[in-house]
């Protein structure tokens, strides 16, 4: 693969601007303007989806900055295109770029209800919330068309295993009924992600998300059809959207939102050279001032990965940050997300079912 070593600029529905080296190539190469032809990336390229059969669908953490230990990911790869998604370094482990390839080369892992039956059955297994979407969207556009998960949802309410799902996706709201089962026996809750209420920063920002506008309404309609719905200000961007704390907060509380939470900015590995070439294409007067705030937050790095430091950082700016969202939340009568309030107590594995009905 060559790559780039800087990008073209920004292409029409993608977050990156171009495909940074694979970091586990044997060898790398860069472009040399010599005068001869060489072809550009297009303006456009289309999604390519290639399938997986996993092991395993259980992804297990011991992270202390979590607020769960086991997640379901269905896809590998994201079209949504945030540019600054933690999970894009994952995306060398396939021999793939984190930059464009990441939204454009997606992974769709199949069997993954009947793998997760077989996990459930085993000897020993203790219940306790999963959380769905723990690295990609699980919502994201792909699943309109292969509908792993609301194939793991069906599982999960027949043995009465609680979920928590985080998306920025109306497509969610296709199995709002299902949802709302769950939710009448405790077994769901839903956080929406909720960057910006500016289209514009959202078109560049997460190109292929859900609008501002209809994160919204999956709020509303979630609330309406009573499934236990939260927002998650994340990320906060310094000099980027950080002056729409208290504005996102009002709106999320207006349509029915009952938890808050928020993460500053992470730039783990590639994340940085990525998210710093979006900067330059679309808000070069302000670059250097973002990345300042990022490097004060940070311990002097752009990215710090400790435990207890990598979803909040450091400093004045992020006590300050913090403060705003207390206050606010505090006003509009917003909780934290740490006590999800989901029963355990009533999961049968897939095998006991069985038994008892056929």
């Amino acid at each position: 693969m060559t790559s780039p070593s800087r990008p073209t600029g920004p292409m029409k529905g993608r977050g990156a601007t171009y495909n940074p080296d694979n970091r586990f190539q044997p060898t790398h190469s860069t472009r040399e303007d010599d005068g001869w032809w060489q072809e550009e990336l297009p303006p456009r390229i289309a999604t390519q989806v290639q399938f997986e059969a996993p092991r395993t669908a259980l992804s297990w953490n011991q992270s202390p900055d979590l607020g769960f230990d086991r997640s379901l990911n269905p896809y590998r790869g994201c079209e949504h295109g945030c540019i600054y998604c933690y999970a894009r370094p994952s995306h060398a482990y396939w021999d793939l770029s984190p930059g464009i390839d990441f939204e454009t080369r997606l992974i769709a892992k199949t069997g993954m209800a009947d793998r997760l039956r077989e996990e459930l059955c085993k000897p020993g297994y203790a219940c306790r919330p999963i959380n769905l979407s723990g690295n990609t969207d699980c919502y994201q556009p792909i699943e309109a068309q292969h509908g792993t998960t609301r194939s793991l949802l069906e599982l999960l309410l027949a043995c009465r295993h609680p979920v928590t799902l985080v998306t920025k996706s109306a497509l969610i709201l296709r199995d709002r009924e299902l949802l709302a089962e769950m939710a009448r026996q405790r077994l769901v809750r839903v956080f929406v992600s909720l960057t910006s209420l500016d289209n514009e920063l959202k078109r560049t920002l997460e190109p292929r998300t859900a609008s501002p506008a209809a994160r919204l309404k999956v709020i509303r309609d979630l609330h309406q059809a009573g499934v236990p719905v939260g927002v998650l200000v994340a990320p906060v961007i310094p000099a980027i959207n950080d002056s729409e704390i208290e504005t996102l907060l009002a709106r999320a509380a207006d349509a029915g939102a009952r938890t808050a939470n928020w993460t500053l900015l992470r730039l783990p590995r590639e994340v940085t050279p990525l998210f710093e070439a979006w900067l330059e294409a679309h808000y070069p007067e302000r670059a250097g001032k973002v990345m300042s705030l990022i490097r004060q937050s940070r311990g002097g790095q752009s990215n710090d990965s400790r435990f207890g430091h990598r979803m909040r950082g450091d400093g004045l700016f992020v006590d300050m940050i913090g403060q705003r969202f207390r206050r606010a939340a505090k006003r509009l009568g917003m909780g934290q997300r740490a006590d999800m309030g989901l029963d355990t107590t009533r999961f049968r594995a897939p095998h006991a079912q069985q038994d008892l009905f056929g």
